[in-house]
């Protein structure tokens, strides 16, 4: 439903406060079933401190199911106290937590390269306008945004006056909805407003504080709303359909109502959700204490590099200095790093053990079989997507071994190590673009997607669409942000000419394509996409880019390293990411038999996994024991079953990329459909009308099809080279 889409956005706004993320998740799977799957609207950034993504989800979709539900972030609890009567408010939710969710997703992902952003930052007065948004079509000025957020708090009471009307009529029922839907969008547009205005210089708490005000807004909004899914429960659906027939208005929100009856089974009595929404003051802590303590609290160790350098491994640093060229150098870093997390095993154990707990007792308290069940039910999406990818990937483990092997020979070691697989394997090859050259390869790149595409493409790079230049206290990463539904989304970049900060734009720009489409074409209750088809769009256009790449460049040395850093993706996407949702199902199944989940049980559970999927026994890649310890880095771990969306979006987009550029029958007209479609219907059905059914494991294997397609490319240069070197 509209009204619950804007929400997302508040979430959004509280990045530090991620309990959201699994309030929302189920909030909305209560209310809308959706998944919290937007667009990635705003980062996650909050000025509310260190606090994890997942947790404010939480939070929110405790508050939206009961009222209370997901305080845990640093979310203030007594404004949470006010969700304490939103059960109805769940649809709300749902729609926020989808693009929460995306947003997390996106989030989190540009946050592991963070590293790179402090690399010659500006003051932002040195950047010239062309490079910065212009906020002003939100609002005009800090004034206005205030003047909007008073009438937003004073339209607030009269939501009560809807209460037990909703049954009535036809005419009565869309009022009510048409009245949330207003707030919802003007509540996105106000967190919007000043949470990207917050990630443009994070020590400015002038507009934390407003992200803040707005976050408890947003808590008496879903308190004052929560009669909403009862009073649409108490109908049988008949009745709604009759409705719907009666006021065509209603028709927009059909898929919202239709969720809502889809979770009708999970739903709970308005006292049971009370209690649920009781939960979420204490379920988002494992999350919470998990950013604290990796973020600010745990010390970090120093050491000293072969060139004398001494340098501190933070989270940044070991992503930083883990590739370094020197061996002996990664080795130490590697060593150092999870020798110091090993430290900390019981308590990260402990961490996440909460987290595996709370999503179980979320799952058996609402009638599910499984916590998987009800990380994916909400969005109608298969048990047997998520373990058929798991099955997939096992199966065509020799097609991940075989780009390790090349790995092997480009390194020229006799045994590859694990601390090896982030090393450079193309020496001297270092391809710079400005950021005028980017906008040009990218709107090249993506000509195939025709005149439409690529002139709104053009708007977004030439009207301020986007923040581009990394500037003192800017939020590091990149994401896209369409929090005004109605104007056009929003871009933020850390640009500093490196070829992936341009395979970074052609990325934001597919998410903000997507948002752009959907927005154009569906009404604000159905415009949000799930989290299910997030990446499909931004992966989408990666791909375009990467074909035009190979078409420019002829130099050998300079292919390999497009090749390679090409490969790398399957890897990190596919490889990588399945094995976390491998680990991620092993520990919820250990748990749900009864399993105590302690540090050490955690540790033993990733270790075999990740030497089995990197072919230790086999001789493929050596896998240090201390490796077993890189479960507790991973912060997407708190997010319930959402990696293996990665692997899944990826697989998609590689499959449609190709039919679009093989210029099949309506291929390109497909994706463009799909694009503006936004979630008006479940992810898997989205997926079909765009040509790939992802219940199949036919979209899988052409992905694999494509790795060994560059792989067979990367081998013919190596074999050439080879030749030239030994004739020498």
């Amino acid at each position: 439903m509209e009204w619950i889409r804007s929400y997302d956005h508040l979430l959004l706004g509280s990045y530090q406060t991620v309990h959201i993320e699994g309030c929302l998740k189920d909030f909305f799977s209560n209310l809308f079933s959706r998944p919290l799957a937007g667009k990635l609207n705003q980062p996650y950034k909050l000025n509310l401190t260190n606090y994890p993504d997942e947790d404010i989800i939480l939070l929110f979709y405790f508050y939206s199911i009961s009222g209370i539900q997901g305080n845990d972030h640093g979310f203030d609890f007594d404004s949470f106290k006010l969700i304490e009567k939103q059960k109805d408010t769940q649809m709300l939710f749902k729609m926020i937590k989808r693009r929460i969710f995306l947003q997390i997703l996106l989030v989190a992902v540009i946050t592991t390269f963070s590293g790179l952003d402090l690399l010659g930052q500006k003051e932002r007065s040195e950047v010239p306008d062309n490079y910065k948004w212009d906020l002003k079509p939100l609002y005009a000025s800090d004034e206005a945004w205030e003047s909007s957020k008073v009438k937003l708090v004073g339209a607030l009471p009269v939501i009560e006056s809807f209460k037990g009307t909703l049954s009535r009529s036809a005419k009565d029922l869309y009022k009510c909805l048409d009245y949330l839907s207003g707030i919802e969008k003007e509540a996105s547009r106000l967190y919007g407003y000043s949470s990207m205005n917050s990630d443009l210089d994070t020590r400015d708490m002038k507009y934390s504080s407003m992200t803040k005000e707005l976050q408890q807004i947003f808590s008496d909004f879903s308190a004052r709303a929560s009669f909403v899914n009862p009073e649409i429960l108490g109908m049988d659906w008949q009745k709604i359909e009759q409705f719907m027939k009666d006021e065509p208005k209603l028709e927009i929100y059909r898929k919202g109502l239709k969720d809502i009856f889809h979770e009708k089974e999970h739903t709970l009595s308005q006292g049971e959700e009370r209690i649920m929404a009781l939960a979420g003051l204490i379920s988002g802590i494992p999350s919470s204490t998990f950013n604290t303590f990796s973020n600010a609290e745990m010390p970090s160790p120093e050491v000293t590099l072969s060139t004398g350098e001494k340098v501190l491994l933070t989270s940044s640093g070991y992503n930083l200095y883990r590739g370094t060229s020197n061996r002996a150098d990664r080795e130490l870093v590697f060593k150092t790093f999870w020798g110091n997390y090993k430290n900390f095993e019981a308590s990260y154990g402990e961490m996440l053990y909460g987290s595996i707990m709370t999503d179980i007792f979320s799952s058996k308290a609402r009638n599910y079989t499984s916590s998987l069940e009800a990380a994916l039910y909400p969005n109608n999406i298969p048990e047997a997507v998520y373990h058929s990818l798991i099955e997939n990937v096992n199966k065509n483990l020799p097609a991940f071994h075989r780009y390790l092997a090349i790995k092997k020979r480009m390194l020229n070691v006799d045994t590859l190590k694990y601390l090896d697989l982030y090393a450079p394997v193309v020496k001297d090859v270092k391809l710079k673009f400005t950021y005028e050259e980017a906008k040009a390869l990218v709107l090249k790149a993506l000509a195939p997607m025709g005149s439409e595409y690529v002139s709104v493409v053009k708007k977004a790079l030439d009207e301020r669409w986007i923040d581009v230049m990394p500037t003192t206290a800017k939020s590091s990463g990149a994401y896209s942000n369409d929090a005004g539904y109605d104007i056009h989304p929003y871009i933020l970049l850390n640009y500093n000419d490196l070829y992936s900060d341009v395979s970074t734009l052609a990325h934001e720009l597919g998410h903000t394509m997507h948002s752009y489409f959907a927005n154009k074409t569906q009404p604000y209750p159905t415009a949000d996409y799930p989290t299910f088809v997030a990446e499909v769009a931004s992966t989408f256009n990666e791909v375009l880019l990467f074909k035009e790449m190979m078409k420019e460049i002829s130099d050998d040395d300079v292919r390999l390293s497009l090749l390679m850093s090409w490969l790398d993706q399957y890897k990190g996407t596919i490889f990588r990411q399945t094995q976390f949702a491998e680990f991620e199902l092993s520990t919820h199944d250990a748990a749900e038999k009864g399993e105590p989940l302690t540090g050490e049980f955690l540790s033993d559970l990733y270790e075999k996994q990740v030497k089995k999927y990197y072919g230790h026994d086999k001789g493929v890649c050596y896998v240090d024991d201390y490796i077993s310890m890189e479960w507790a880095f991973i912060p997407h771990f708190y997010r319930r079953f959402y990696v293996y969306q990665y692997s899944t979006s990826f697989t998609a987009s590689i499959s449609l990329a190709e039919r679009v550029m093989n210029k099949e029958k309506g291929a390109l007209e497909n994706y463009l459909r799909f694009l503006s479609s936004g979630g008006s219907d479940y992810p898997i059905e989205l997926l079909k009308k765009a040509g790939v059914d992802m219940t199949t494991s036919a979209p899988f294997d052409k992905t694999i099809a494509a790795m060994n397609s560059i792989m067979d490319e990367i081998e013919k240069i190596l074999v050439k080279k080879e030749a030239l070197k030994s004739k020498k």
